[in-house]
């Protein structure tokens, strides 16, 4: 039998020619390597000025430091002529960053916030000339500034701690603590609050002795804690801060003056199209610890702070984001199922109330997608040859299918438009009546700044800060999909090594992401460095979006309750075998790695299966039962378990999906990293399931980041991000590197 025909010796010698011209390109490219990732400059912070003709928005670029080998995080405002399109400019500078920018109505100025003796505070720079000058000096500090629709006024916000707001007397004006309980143990009324008088003395008085104790808290001999989420990020014992809103007139020497008090957050704030109104959301329950009630409202109030009254709350749900549309018709915002109860999954919904019919009922856009950055803008159509009519538009983003599309809804009708892809991300956008300004990701370049019609048509690149990246060669990460065992479609990717030769063999790399709700995929911007690195290394890279994967609606983030190991694993290990299937690669050289909720899934793969030459976990949790009181995310274990580790049914659920259940059946080589302040999964977590695997002789090695928090692999130290992307090949290397 003949095997080629003339027609496909045709097809093979043009597709093997193909593959060589494309290999050849590559060969005369540079490779990424790990200080590029000092290179990337990301993009956001967007506005369009009020006639169209500019945008500002911010760069954040990692800039040396003084110590060698260290970088700094510095975010600057850069202006953009949307007409001349000449090339963007650098309009702040200096080792203080700036950020949080918006324009003045008359387009002639801009106000930003940037810190001033450790305190954000908010600056006015006129466009037409001059220096930025400091308009606020407020001690707390001010941020996110807006100005009224007239221009005479910027709302903003401050965040005092408790202690701080217990002797304001502008936010609080009593001086009274507040009327919901602080669970003081012995204090039901919180009387412990009461001025104490008295002279510290260990030897006095109960009264001297508290006096005595106090001093040791204010000094920072120990930390007294009565909160039930008393972790933050890096440290514990946080105390409770409280977001206020207030307006200042844009002149220099004006006050501060405060239109919100109490022991209360007012968050979202948003001025109505007319300026007489504020939008904002607030807790629930004005009787319930904060760190207890799990539901919002949304509500309004005058200008001066007066009439403040509720427009939004029902029983089990969080309402957010209130965003009026200009001329006052609707109100667009985001809500979901709160936390109440155990089990309780949810994502965001797009809903939408009308404001000029009475008695209203708020509606739920069926979109099963998790939106945010809400942004109206009012598009005019013609309706005849003599008339036009006019549409309000909410524009959005949404993590969906790999990527971060712009999608746009109108209130009365429950479809949603999608306007751009799957395989880029819209990192940050701003809209006016005739062109979207937008930051987008993609394979060929992490952050640019880009302009297209409301239809994100006619798209043209507007900025070059990436502009580096066009030397490099790159990896194309290729799509497929399969059904899991529960019928729904899983999306994977497949990345060949950058430099791959016909005939080689290479290993291949399965990187998983965390959350579990995180998603990746092309458009997904922070493995951007990561993925080009080790396919530029000659690693082969497949990753997924398994069950419990946000970006696929809610039905798929839920299909993990109860399930955190087995089903996930099931979905990203058969991703992994589909990529061992390529020509290029060595079945024998197969390695892994994941973060977060990805660092559990690594222990937990490893643990029963062994096709693995070496692993590394990041930052993990590995006991579900130890994390209810490690990590600062503890609220995933009722979540995901439907209850709490007393009580039986859930203990037994919760240790059957614990990778430390198991730790006598890793054998595969295993690399360890947590950072020391982390306090989102916890360091004791690592520790354990390190120092079990020492005393059974395993092969393993333990990593820990002096300083690092849970963030370590987006926005953490530039040196100890390098590091770790560093040790992860090193020690993959010597298991299935060249020997």
């Amino acid at each position: 039998m003949q095997f080629f025909t003339n027609l496909t010796r045709s097809v093979f010698l043009t597709t093997v020619l193909f593959y060589h011209a494309i290999s050849s390109f590559s060969q005369t490219k540079e490779k990424i390597v790990a200080s590029d990732l000092t290179r990337i400059k990301q993009v956001g912070g967007i506005a369009i000025s009020p006639d169209g003709k500019r945008a500002i928005y911010t760069v954040t670029a990692l800039e040396p430091a003084s110590e060698a080998l260290d970088y700094e995080y510095r975010t600057h405002l850069w202006l953009m002529d949307l007409e001349a399109k000449t090339p963007p400019r650098a309009i702040t500078r200096g080792n203080e960053s700036a950020s949080q920018a918006s324009w003045s109505p008359d387009g002639k100025s801009v106000t930003f916030v940037r810190a001033v003796k450790g305190k954000s505070q908010i600056f006015i720079m006129p466009l037409d000339g001059g220096e930025a000058w400091q308009l606020t000096d407020y001690k707390h500090g001010a941020s996110a500034p807006q100005f009224s629709p007239d221009g005479r006024q910027i709302l903003f916000s401050t965040a005092p701690a408790f202690s701080v707001l217990m002797t304001d007397s502008t936010l609080n004006p009593t001086k009274i603590g507040p009327a919901w309980s602080l669970e003081k143990a012995g204090f039901a009324r919180n009387e412990f609050l009461k001025k104490n008088t008295a002279k510290p003395n260990p030897d006095g008085t109960i009264e001297e002795i508290r006096a005595y104790l106090d001093k040791d808290v204010e000094d920072k001999k120990v930390k007294v804690i009565n909160r039930l989420n008393f972790q933050g990020e890096a440290s514990a014992g946080q105390e409770l801060n409280f977001s206020h809103l207030l307006v200042i007139e844009v002149k220099e020497g004006a006050k501060p003056v405060s239109l919100t008090k109490g022991f209360y957050s007012y968050a979202g704030a948003a001025w109505s199209g007319d300026g007489k109104q504020i939008w904002f959301s607030t807790r629930a329950d004005s009787l319930i610890h904060p760190d207890r009630d799990s539901e919002s409202r949304i509500c309004v109030m005058n200008a001066d702070g007066t009439g403040m009254r509720t427009v939004l709350v029902e029983k089990g749900r969080t309402f957010g984001q209130p965003t009026p549309s200009p001329d006052g018709q609707w109100l667009t915002f985001i809500s979901s199922q709160a936390a109440v109860k155990p089990a309780t999954l949810d994502q965001g919904h797009l809903g939408f109330l009308n404001l000029k019919t009475p008695n209203a009922k708020y509606t739920i856009n069926p979109f099963d997608r998790s939106p945010g950055n809400l942004k109206w803008v009012t598009l005019t159509f013609p309706k005849s040859k003599k008339e036009v009519g006019k549409v309000d538009y909410v524009y959005f983003t949404a993590s969906s299918n790999g990527g971060t599309p712009l999608f746009r809804a109108v209130p009365t009708i429950d479809k949603v438009e999608q306007l751009s892809d799957y395989d880029t991300g819209v990192t940050d956008f701003d809209v006016i009546a005739n062109k979207v300004v937008y930051s987008k990701t993609e394979v060929l370049n992490p952050s640019e700044l880009y302009q297209a019609d409301v239809l994100m048509k006619n798209a043209a690149k507007l900025s070059t800060h990436n502009d580096w990246v066009s030397k490099k060669a790159l990896s194309m990460p290729e799509k497929h999909t399969f059904k899991n065992s529960k019928g729904q479609t899983v999306e994977y990717w497949i990345m060949k090594p950058t430099f791959a030769e016909a005939g080689k063999k290479y290993p291949l790399l399965l990187n998983m992401h965390g959350g579990p709700t995180a998603m990746w995929g092309p458009g997904e911007p922070s493995m951007w460095h990561e993925h080009q690195f080790f396919c530029a290394q000659g690693y082969g890279v497949v990753y997924a979006n398994p069950r419990g994967s946000g970006g696929y609606g809610v039905e798929f983030m839920k299909a993990n309750y109860r399930d955190w190991g087995t089903g996930p694993a099931d979905d990203v290990l058969r991703a992994c075998s589909e990529a061992a299937k390529e020509s290029w690669a060595d079945t024998t050289k197969q390695v892994i790695t994941g973060g977060s909720y990805a660092g559990y899934l690594t222990a937990w793969i490893i643990a029963h299966d062994y096709r693995f030459k070496a692993a590394f976990a990041q930052r993990g949790v590995y006991d579900l039962t130890t994390f209810m009181g490690e990590g600062n995310a503890w609220r995933l274990v009722p979540g995901y378990f439907g209850g709490y580790p007393w009580e039986a049914e859930t203990k037994a659920s919760m240790d059957a999906n614990s990778p430390y259940t198991f730790v006598e059946k890793i054998h595969t080589p295993f690399l360890i990293k947590h950072g020391e302040n982390d306090l989102r999964t916890g360091i004791i977590q690592s520790e354990m399931l390190y120092k079990s695997l020492k005393v059974l002789g395993r092969e393993v090695e333990y990593v820990r980041m002096p300083g690092a928090t849970h963030e370590l692999s987006r926005t953490g130290n530039p040196r100890q991000r390098i590091d770790r992307m560093l040790r992860i090949y090193e020690f993959f290397e010597r298991y299935v590197g060249k020997k």
